[in-house]
């Protein structure tokens, strides 16, 4: 389908200004914002309002699962997965499977905070001594992760906006 030929189909054109997708744009939003909240999250610890903390990164760390299960997964499966290995020196598929390795990681490792100091549903054994490390580990890795969606988004999206209004 032709760029021209989408244009009024709300699903394929994004509100952001770029060759994204309306999905797309969202989740770009999405995410900033869940970034943001984990940052506010971590003030909240420092200032001692472990109860809103708690409630707080919870909220995100759902929240980034959803997110990841609606659009992220499919959208990897179809454009990026049956490319692999042989494209990825492609920057189009390196930095969308470097960031889908990393952040798959790094939701791993915050669903287990999340079970290890939230809840007792973990063994004793399984459970997490050194929050502190646990915790800030997890938020310099959402946001090595988060650097990476922008430069994907970039890279997807960007190039094709260029291009497009040269035209």
């Amino acid at each position: 389908m032709e760029a021209a030929e989408s244009r009024g189909d709300p699903l394929n054109e994004g509100f952001l200004g770029t060759a994204a997708p309306y999905g797309a744009d969202v989740t770009l939003l999405l995410e900033i914002a869940m970034g943001v909240g984990l940052l506010v999250g971590a003030l909240l610890a420092r200032l001692g309002r472990f109860q809103w903390h708690a409630w707080c990164q919870s909220v995100i760390v759902l929240l980034n699962f959803a997110v990841i299960v609606i659009t992220m997964i499919p959208s990897f499966r179809v454009h990026v997965s049956p490319k692999i290995p042989l494209r990825l020196g492609k920057a189009y598929y390196a930095l969308a499977t470097a960031h889908a390795a990393l952040g798959s990681v790094t939701e791993i490792a915050g669903l287990y905070i999340l079970l290890a100091a939230g809840t007792n549903v973990l063994p004793e054994k399984f459970r997490i001594t050194k929050y502190k490390a646990w915790m800030r580990t997890v938020l310099v890795l959402w946001w090595a992760v988060l650097l990476l969606g922008l430069a994907t988004y970039g890279r997807w999206y960007l190039p094709h906006f260029t291009l497009s209004r040269r035209k």
